[in-house]
């Protein structure tokens, strides 16, 4: 590999490091606000509340029945998998679809995961998160979201996953938020598009599994998205030991040869 192809590579990790501290540097701003409010709340209880809800990510009731995705797995099925039950090696994902870290993650890592599944040598197993609602306000996580789930009932998941992270707006444009523009995504997908996706989209069937998906996310501590693990064990947040994709394909191989 050519000097510069490796610090290109190197850039890219960087970036990738940035934009994983800056989030979490909006989570614990966010996280601050909410104690600040909750001090003063003998003296403005409504404006308390409204602080809250509106920093909370979608937070709203889940307690009632919930629309599934088809195949979704996990507990309370809230995990949506890709590849064979029989692989050895298993990798969960929490994403955000506004969120510009996952996006950069998808970029590095999308082509050794798909060869990865595609060898029947990892199973993925994708959660999703509706942080970057809460956090810059508008409801294009959650939208995406289910736009998503609906993709997964017609068995199209991840083509559909990998279109919206492709084509990802800026975090501040919450573009995702209008079901127009995640059917017109669609279309980018073969055979995806047809009156029972639309309808799901614009119904939002899957928006109470969307928000219990954040919920879970919320209350597992993790650190931000993406979150990316390993048979359970945290692979991408060691900074001083940082993953790559050549890493994680030694990874798989190795339980796989196991």
């Amino acid at each position: 590999m050519s000097e510069k192809n490796r610090e290109g590579k190197r850039a890219a990790r960087d970036r990738l490091a940035e934009e994983r501290e800056r989030q979490k540097s909006r989570d614990k701003q966010r996280r601050v606000l909410i104690v600040s409010a909750a001090v003063v709340g003998v003296l403005a209880l409504a404006a308390v509340a409204g602080l809250v809800a509106a920093n909370s990510g979608d937070d709203k009731d889940t307690s009632g029945p919930l629309s599934v995705p088809k195949g979704a797995v996990g507990e309370n099925q809230l995990a949506i998998p890709v590849g064979k039950d029989s692989a050895k090696s298993t990798l969960t994902i929490w994403e955000d679809f506004r969120c510009p870290a996952c996006k950069q993650f998808e970029d590095m890592y999308r082509k050794t995961i798909h060869e990865l599944t595609d060898k029947g040598q990892l199973k993925v197993e994708y959660h999703l998160a509706t942080i970057i609602d809460g956090n810059m306000g508008g409801s294009g996580s959650l939208r995406a979201a289910n736009a998503a789930a609906c993709a997964q009932d017609a068995g199209k998941f991840t083509p559909y996953h990998d279109v919206l992270f492709t084509n990802q707006p800026p975090e501040t444009d919450d573009a995702f938020s209008k079901n127009s523009k995640l059917i017109e995504l669609a279309g980018k997908v073969d055979g995806l598009v047809n009156d029972t996706f639309k309808k799901c989209v614009d119904d939002g069937k899957h928006d109470s599994w969307a928000q219990k998906s954040n919920k879970a996310f919320q209350e597992a501590g993790l650190q931000g998205t993406p979150s990316v693990l390993l048979d359970g064990k945290n692979i991408f947040g060691d900074q001083k030991n940082p993953l790559t994709p050549a890493k994680l394909k030694a990874k798989v191989e190795e339980a796989n040869r196991g």
